[in-house]
């Protein structure tokens, strides 16, 4: 039985000039800040971007990002979220089917549980829960 998935959480990108990517994401298409968050130990920021009531964007800077773009830190996008309501019962329908899934996390900043499993061509995929 597939999953049920319930819509996309987020969208998230890395970019290769930080302040050019937030100036064009919030002045040139408009989407509202909702939080900006410069990671030290990993000398990055990340800027979340209100899309709608229920969806964002984050947009990531990393120094020197490779360029595979299926690797987690490039350049482009940096991988598809899906919300759903039960990630125990979600991860159980992915395992059930043959897929790798990684361990669940929880996000720091929003207490929320995710983990990421990859699609045939590498792409990296996150199931996010929703609260």
């Amino acid at each position: 039985m597939p999953i049920q998935v319930q819509g996309i959480h987020h969208v998230a990108v890395i970019c290769s000039d930080y302040e050019a990517s937030k100036r064009f994401y919030v002045e040139v298409l408009g989407f509202p800040i909702i939080r900006e968050t410069y990671r030290a130990a990993r000398r990055s920021y990340k800027l979340d971007l209100r899309v709608s009531d229920t969806e964002a964007i984050e947009l990531f800077s990393f120094p020197d990002p490779p360029s595979r773009p299926s690797q987690p830190e490039a350049c482009g996008l940096r991988h598809l979220a899906f919300a759903v309501a039960d990630l125990d019962a979600a991860v159980a329908d992915l395992q059930a089917q043959g897929v790798k899934v990684e361990p669940i996390r929880l996000d720091a900043l929003t207490d929320r549980r995710f983990t990421f499993f990859q699609d045939p061509d590498g792409l990296p995929l996150e199931l996010y829960e929703a609260g």
